[in-house]
């Protein structure tokens, strides 16, 4: 209960006060007579079904509250040096086996070659790949960036070492997942994918793991030295 309480303040606190007989911007109101808080519009029935999925999230990863995620929020693929090529199409180039074509005005990159370490698997088509967050935004978010200034949320979205090229498929399948929930399918990279977790987040230490999550963490990373 008092991990719900907290979600409900910091994400809806002007669902707190009473109304007189209209409804909130969020279209919704509190009943003075029950006190309790209930909707009138889609927008609102929305917003409390956020908050009860974060709610949800917060108590199965073990966390004391969750902050709604908005993507948007954390702005991504920008074009940081104006030349046109955006951080996605970048780690494209840089991430890519051998020489890449490009668009006819050099702006994204239209063919290359990629192994893919989720699989092992080799692909040519950029149409084929996403650039993985190795350390999911919306996992940032619920532990501990959710409180950071909106240029460290960029800097973070956009930051090569938190970066790698991978099949598409695979990278909706981890999702927001971190390493007690998810690992790659290709075994030879699983020990390579652990460091580069410990990477990222020796950088960002206001980011950290539940107990239970360092838990099974350490233990996996302890396997890679055995």
């Amino acid at each position: 209960m008092y991990r719900m309480l907290c979600v409900l303040f910091v994400v809806l606190p002007f669902f707190a006060f009473s109304h007189p007989g209209g409804t909130d911007a969020i279209g919704g109101h509190t009943d003075r007579s029950s006190g309790k808080y209930h909707c009138h519009s889609q927008n609102c029935f929305n917003a409390q079904e956020q908050t009860n999925q974060a709610t949800l999230e917060a108590i199965e990863s073990d966390r004391p509250m969750s902050f709604i995620y908005r993507r948007d929020d954390w702005k991504h693929w920008i074009d940081q040096d104006n030349d046109c090529i955006s951080t996605r199409d970048e780690m494209l180039l840089e991430q890519a086996r051998h020489s890449v074509e490009m668009s006819p005005d050099g702006c994204y990159v239209s063919k290359g070659v990629w192994v893919d370490p989720f699989s092992g698997k080799t692909f040519t088509r950029p149409s084929e790949l996403h650039v993985d967050h190795i350390v999911p935004l919306k996992w940032a978010n619920d532990h501990g960036g959710d409180s950071w200034s909106a240029q460290k949320k960029e800097i973070f979205a956009n930051d090569p070492l938190n970066l790698l090229v991978v099949h598409d498929r695979l990278n909706q399948q981890k999702g927001a997942k971190g390493p007690s929930q998810w690992m790659p399918p290709n075994h030879f990279f699983r020990c390579n994918y652990l460091r580069k977790w410990k990477t990222v987040l020796s950088k960002y230490t206001d980011l950290r793991m539940t107990a239970k999550e360092k838990r099974i963490y350490t233990k996996q990373l302890e396997a890679c030295t055995n």
